[in-house]
């Protein structure tokens, strides 16, 4: 057995923290990094602007850093089910931008209710992703140009219902809430508290399982450093978020986690269930594997492929309600500019392959706090914005670089 392959565990066999850390050790000498670049990167980057730029760490700033890459970060975990497939999609950004468009227009011009506004949007992401799925897995046109052809179709299509110049102004209260309030302090602990709960239960039911079944199985030693590192860091996180904020709270109290955390959290959850625990996230990875090898196991590659270009379009769509959020308007460029970029970028830093079967959801939220982190920081630097395209696109070349050697190491 080469040195750097990773043994297959006994039935019933128990991992403790040792065990795992040797195992983590193998999988990375043999070229599974995983996410491990991306908070390595991560950690590098906060040091650096902490000590260039001490504003970073502000009690303000470290708030605007969940809601500066929201957007991003929710469009960038449907582009992980596009990776996993071995596939891309080019118009990601122009689609959420169309799906904000479509809210936006509902709400300000047609006066519908903000959730009717919002399930048009998603239901016009839900469209665009089954058009390019069939175009994709039925007809068999490459992925990069079908998407290519919607990113230049969809940018007119904005470009048609908003106006060259125009804007629409969003002045729903539930809408503008959804990047821009915070939740009170009591109520951001007891979410806390039942993420916490929620986590060690589903950690100890698996142990419980597997270990009833005769499979090999973690310690509980594991799980409960597990829960512990989570309940530090999101413990501090919060400690942080629901301290005063505002320069004068007599007036104006700012306060509490913003509104936005606890959707991308919910988000990362289901997702990663959808993905780990259901056949259709199995089959995900078996088709972006080896797609005839999955053929030949009697997958259905078209429905497979085509449901996760439908879900990328929809978190498009939920990337787009957020950044018209946040932005309180919708105009002309809704989706344009480094939209896409950053979305591809997030997913890629923080560890989803370009070549199909391997990524995570996780990967999208480092990656997306990578970015948020990388054009937060060197804002408050001063720098211009050439300077951030050319710092974002660096970081993604090298994330992308490590990917193939990694692959290479693997075979």
């Amino acid at each position: 057995m080469p040195p750097t392959a990773a043994r297959a565990p006994a039935a019933g066999e128990r991992f403790g923290l040792g065990g795992h850390a040797r195992s983590y050790v193998v999988r990375v000498r043999g070229g599974n990094m995983g996410a491990l670049p991306a908070i390595l990167g991560l950690i590098v980057l906060c040091v650096v602007f902490a000590v260039l730029r001490p504003s970073f760490i502000s009690k303000t700033n470290f708030a605007n850093l969940f809601t500066q890459g929201a957007a991003i970060t929710i469009i960038a975990m449907g582009l992980v089910f596009v990776l996993l497939l071995g596939e891309i999609d080019l118009s990601a950004g122009f689609a959420s931008g169309v799906c904000a468009a479509v809210m936006a227009t509902l709400l300000t011009n047609n006066g519908q209710s903000w959730w009717v506004a919002m399930l048009a949007a998603l239901a016009t992401g839900a469209i665009i992703g089954l058009v390019l799925g069939f175009a994709v897995a039925r007809i068999g046109i490459p992925s990069f140009v079908i998407t290519l052809a919607a990113f230049l179709a969809l940018q007119g299509v904005v470009l048609l219902i908003i106006g060259n110049g125009g804007n629409i102004s969003i002045r729903d209260k539930t809408i503008i809430a959804i990047a821009n309030k915070n939740l009170p302090p009591a109520l951001g602990w007891a979410l806390f508290a039942i993420a916490v709960i929620g986590y060690g239960s589903v950690q100890t039911a698996r142990i419980v399982t597997r270990r009833a079944h005769g499979l090999s199985h973690t310690t509980y030693s594991v799980v409960a450093a597990r829960i512990a590192a989570l309940a530090l860091v999101g413990g501090a996180a919060v400690y942080f978020l629901n301290l005063q904020r505002s320069r004068n709270s007599a007036i104006v109290s700012l306060r509490g986690v913003p509104v936005i955390v606890p959707m991308i959290v919910a988000l990362l959850v289901f997702w990663t269930y959808v993905l780990t625990s259901t056949r259709f996230g199995r089959h995900v990875y078996a088709v972006g594997g080896n797609a005839e090898a999955a053929r030949r196991a009697g997958i259905d590659i078209i429905r497979i492929r085509v449901v996760g270009f439908v879900i990328c379009s929809t978190m498009a769509a939920m990337g787009g309600i957020v950044a018209a959020s946040r932005a309180t308007s919708v105009d002309p460029n809704a989706g344009g500019s480094n939209t896409l970029l950053y979305a591809v970028g997030a997913a890629v830093i923080g560890g989803t392959s370009l070549f199909g079967g391997k990524g995570r959801i996780l990967d999208a939220v480092l990656g997306g706090a990578v970015i948020a982190v990388i054009d937060n920081g060197m804002g408050l630097m001063g720098y211009s914005a050439g300077i951030k395209y050319v710092v974002t696109g660096s970081v993604l070349a090298l994330a992308a670089s490590v990917d193939a050697l990694s692959g290479s190491r693997r075979y």
